[in-house]
């Protein structure tokens, strides 16, 4: 019998973790998932992922900035599944748009300490338990190269930061088999707008994106399950944009 691959999805309750769950779940990985406050949508994504394949998956609650919580993600994969073989960061959030010059510093660290911090953590600890390989994805944005101005720079320094911890922790896990890749989707229809007080941002910024239209969860999904499949053992260090031609 065949040992299932074991991932960490953070953020897993809605839009790309969610889709990405499903996913993996079709591809047969044993799943951790992550949230902060919905439980009832992690619950349900674990349902659906558990119908689509997925031989087990366990649902927990973290905040992955916090070092003591993101650990504690992790110790409970290798509890229930002996290893961690995969992790999709993927926990994210804008929080408000507008210039920076008027976004509370509050905010500003929340969003550097969800989109990066957590994802730091959440990377090192893979990178502690992974003795046989593995793939870490990060999930980063198409900001980090625009700049996002007028909207969330504070979010497109974060994702920059992302993509900075791929390349580095790419090049210093390679000689143990692990690789470390990034996705960066451009603007896709999840609830991240609504959460940041701009419900109608999709429909606003469709002109600017060269193939007319927005992305979908399930796209971004597809590129991250392809990354954890075979025909990407030899990619790492980079990051793949998902973002119809931003």
């Amino acid at each position: 019998m065949t040992t299932p691959q074991v991932t960490v999805i953070t953020g897993g309750g809605r839009g790309i973790g969610a889709a990405t769950a499903l996913r993996l779940a079709r591809l047969g990985h044993a799943l951790v998932i992550n949230y902060l406050v919905d439980a009832d949508a992690a619950l349900a994504v674990a349902a659906r992922a558990r119908a689509a394949g997925a031989p087990s998956v366990v649902v927990l609650p973290g905040d992955v900035s916090d070092p003591e919580d993101a650990g504690a993600l992790f110790a409970r994969a290798v509890d229930t599944f002996g290893a961690v073989t995969g992790l999709v960061n993927n926990a994210g959030s804008t929080l408000h748009i507008g210039r920076l010059a008027d976004t509370d510093p509050a905010v500003i660290r929340r969003v550097i300490d969800v989109n990066l911090t957590g994802a730091v953590f959440c990377a090192r600890m893979a990178a502690r338990l992974m003795t046989n390989g593995g793939c870490i994805v990060n999930v980063s944005s198409a900001a980090a190269t625009i700049g996002s101005a007028g909207e969330y720079v504070h979010y497109a320094a974060a994702k920059a930061g992302v993509d900075a911890l791929t390349v580095g922790l790419a090049k210093e896990l390679a000689p143990q088999g692990i690789r470390v890749v990034g996705v960066a989707p451009g603007v896709v229809e999840t609830e991240i707008h609504a959460a940041a007080g701009d419900p109608g941002r999709t429909a606003r910024v469709t002109g600017r994106i060269p193939m007319g239209r927005v992305g979908r969860p399930d796209e971004i999904a597809g590129t991250i399950a392809w990354l954890f499949g075979p025909d990407a053992d030899y990619v790492t260090g980079t990051t793949i944009r998902v973002a119809g031609g931003l």
